[in-house]
């Protein structure tokens, strides 16, 4: 069944757009199964589940002698007291949502010697609990980015609201994907700025009409959650 519905969305995906699994709250044999399938980047958003999977799939691979290819994004709110549970495997923190949480992956960097690839969240949402920076703050963040040597700013990650009203997705989608230009277009200096992570299961067909380089995928993939967070 998993194979079936990665195969599925891979058919309606742009060859540029990588495709995240979101293997949220699902077992080790889910990954493993989509793996078979031919996927290799997978989403996790809790920092002990993250870690405890990299292993058992790294250990899994060895044992059938393959090459350690998987991707790991990290997806979720990060706590500063966790970041040595993700920074050593994550090859991509997609949620880096605060100021606070930035100062502390750079020195976390800078003390282990490794340079960490992020990209900001940016709030969009109508919803005033979720996460993530203002425009402004991503402006003030970008123009210092010299600063932050032990950070790759990578691009820009976003939510719609949650909504059935197609216009409003569209809008904010809209909304991030004009500001990811005009960023590209302010800062040429930061070369890896390339990055556009919308889209998620109910909506990651929209997201392709603006431009989305990733779309981060669990349900439709692996089907409810076997799990609450």
């Amino acid at each position: 069944m998993i194979k079936e519905k990665i195969t599925e969305i891979r058919s309606e995906l742009p060859p540029e757009v990588k495709l995240v699994a979101v293997s949220k709250f699902h077992p080790v044999e889910a990954i493993q199964e989509a793996y078979a399938a031919g996927q290799r980047a997978f989403g996790e958003n809790r920092p002990q589940e993250f870690c405890r999977k990299v292993a058992e799939i790294d250990a899994w691979l060895r044992g059938r002698d393959s090459e350690i290819d998987v991707e790991w994004h990290f997806i979720g709110h990060l706590q500063t007291n966790k970041l040595k549970m993700v920074l050593p495997y994550a090859d991509l923190v997609q949620s880096v949502d605060s100021q606070h949480l930035l100062d502390a992956i750079q020195d976390w960097g800078k003390a282990n010697g490794k340079v960490i690839r992020v990209l900001l969240e940016l709030h969009i949402g109508a919803e005033e609990t979720k996460s993530g920076f203002k425009e402004e703050e991503v402006l003030d963040i970008l123009f210092r980015a010299d600063k932050y040597k032990n950070i790759r700013f990578c691009g820009l990650m976003g939510m719609a609201s949650h909504t059935d009203n197609e216009d409003d997705i569209r809008a904010d989608f809209a909304r991030i994907a004009d500001f990811k230009a005009y960023l590209t277009d302010l800062f040429p200096e930061l070369a890896d700025f390339k990055e556009l992570s919308i889209g998620m299961s109910g909506d990651w067909k929209i997201a392709l009409d603006y431009g989305a380089t990733i779309v981060r995928i669990g349900t439709a993939i692996f089907g409810e959650r076997l799990q609450t967070p």
